[in-house]
């Protein structure tokens, strides 16, 4: 037979679409090319899948060989089809059954020895190949990542020889186990390491419960960044779900899969740029916004990025996803991420601190404060001040509670959250406010004032009623009051111009 057909998986965002490889053997001079929008890495495969197949000690065809990676519009990137092409070559030429490749996808970069080496973007690849009910063969390099599915069938091969050998039927190798389980062992820094710090302690816990946006202020050393740090070890633990959404953008970002069931922590540098945050490139990859997702993003010294950089987060912040568009195409990413973030209050850090003297002007700190703008502002729902610790405290003060007290409370609220709604807090649209946090008529009047005094955006009048939400969920509370409004506001603080 002349003619066979192999099946693959092509990266392209956090899919992975089915390519058909097609190869035809035909007279004429010999010669191999690859048609099928194939970039660089895939049109120099020719030579390295000539090579593979000679040092297996099969014959490579002395014919006219054509290789059609189907669907035509899609680019092809990287060695991943090395191995497909291998195999469609040797099943066209008869030195393999080519029935024996109906039932699997093949993905794999070829050493000139027909040794394969690990591709990225094998967990998307064994998620869509179980959904197409085929087995999934891999570089053994990545099977323990592509067998994070339960439902994934996957076959590790070292050698080109090995796979032959298990599709003639000679030496079957077996489905991969995963010996490496995702495990709830987090060891995330503890919240009891934070001396004093109520409110803030406080503040935490509650953006935790409803997954709000949160910033911190006040002069060095105050604890912020440590605050922000134990954010994660009081989150509910990661679904399988989830763990897979995490584990499906690291897979085409990196290849790491060691630590999926955490909850992603970034903290990119002050001098990142957009791409750096948001994801790009001519072949897109993720950005740190799709790295924190399903997690947290921490932006330390926020003033100090540059503004059209914090601009970029203002619709991933709403949308909980990125869409990347290039000329050829668009490669939308997740990006459902916690923001967090930290800063002075003036360029000398000083401002309002009861212990050192600010030398900032009244201007210097306007200027510094209106380095970010409104609209990102609103979207950060808690805006905290932090007072700086005194000396007392530190040497006398108690130790606080431990980080898993504080999470079984968080879980409980969330409970309660998702039973009443069937997602957090912070992710309810203007209609779903609306239902789940009604207020009494008394309370509707407090907020009317409140809006008014405050001059607060219909944004932040519905990031005020999720706070309030989200306080009487810990509270156990089935109806907001004005208990919850009151704290729900005092929260909001350069609403209230400090």
């Amino acid at each position: 037979m002349s003619l066979a057909i192999v099946y693959s998986r092509a990266k392209y965002g956090v899919e992975a679409p089915l390519v058909t490889v097609e190869t035809h053997l035909s007279n004429g001079l010999p010669g191999l090319s690859i048609v099928g929008l194939p970039e660089a890495a895939v049109k120099e495969s020719k030579d390295r899948v000539r090579s593979a197949i000679l040092n297996s000690h099969f014959e490579f065809p002395a014919r006219r060989i054509t290789i059609n990676l189907a669907p035509a519009d899609l680019p092809k990137e990287g060695g991943r089809f090395d191995l497909p092409i291998a195999l469609g070559i040797l099943a066209a030429s008869g030195q393999i059954p080519p029935e024996s490749l109906s039932s699997g996808e093949f993905i794999g970069e070829l050493a000139l020895t027909g040794e394969l080496r690990p591709v990225l973007g094998a967990l998307p690849a064994a998620l869509q190949s179980s959904k197409a009910q085929r087995q999934l063969i891999v570089p053994a390099a990545n099977a323990d990542e592509a067998a994070r599915p339960s439902e994934a069938a996957i076959i590790p091969v070292t050698h080109l020889l090995q796979l032959c050998a298990h599709l003639h039927g000679r030496e079957k190798i077996p489905n991969h186990i995963n010996a490496n389980p995702l495990t709830n062992d987090e060891n995330y820094p503890d919240l009891s390491d934070v001396k004093g710090q109520p409110q803030a302690r406080r503040a935490l816990e509650i953006a935790a419960t409803g997954r709000h946006n949160l910033l911190f202020f006040g002069p060095p050393g105050s604890g912020k960044t440590m605050l922000a740090s134990r954010l994660p070890g009081i989150l509910p633990a990661l679904s399988e779900a989830e763990a897979l959404e995490v584990g499906a953008i690291y897979s085409i970002a990196n290849g790491d899969h060691q630590q999926w069931y955490k909850r992603p922590f970034r903290t990119p540098h002050h001098s990142a740029s957009a791409v750096a945050l948001v994801g790009g490139g001519s072949n897109p990859r993720p950005g740190e916004i799709s790295l924190a997702h399903n997690g947290v993003l921490f932006l330390d010294e926020l003033p100090e990025f540059q503004r059209s950089v914090l601009e970029v987060l203002r619709e991933p912040l709403e949308s909980g996803a990125i869409m990347i568009s290039r000329a050829s195409r668009q490669v939308l990413y997740p990006a459902r991420f916690q923001l967090i973030a930290a800063m002075n209050p003036c360029p000398c850090g000083y401002f309002g601190n009861e212990l050192r003297q600010c030398h900032c002007s009244l201007e210097q700190v306007r200027r510094y404060r209106h380095k970010l703008s409104g609209p990102l502002l609103d979207r950060i729902d808690i805006q905290l001040p932090v007072k700086a610790i005194k000396a007392q405290q530190l040497t006398n003060g108690l130790p606080g509670e431990h980080s898993q007290q504080v999470r079984q409370r968080v879980i409980a609220a969330r409970a309660i959250a998702l039973q009443r709604q069937g997602k957090a807090n912070a992710l309810l649209d203007s209609r779903q406010v609306e239902g789940f946090c009604p207020l009494s008529q008394a309370d509707l009047v407090f907020m009317e004032q409140a809006m008014e005094r405050l001059k607060l955006s219909a944004r932040a009048y519905h990031r005020l009623l999720k706070i309030a939400r989200s306080i009487a969920d810990l509270a156990d509370c089935r109806d907001i009051n004005r208990q919850h409004l009151s704290e729900a506001l005092t929260l909001r603080a350069f609403d209230r111009g400090q």
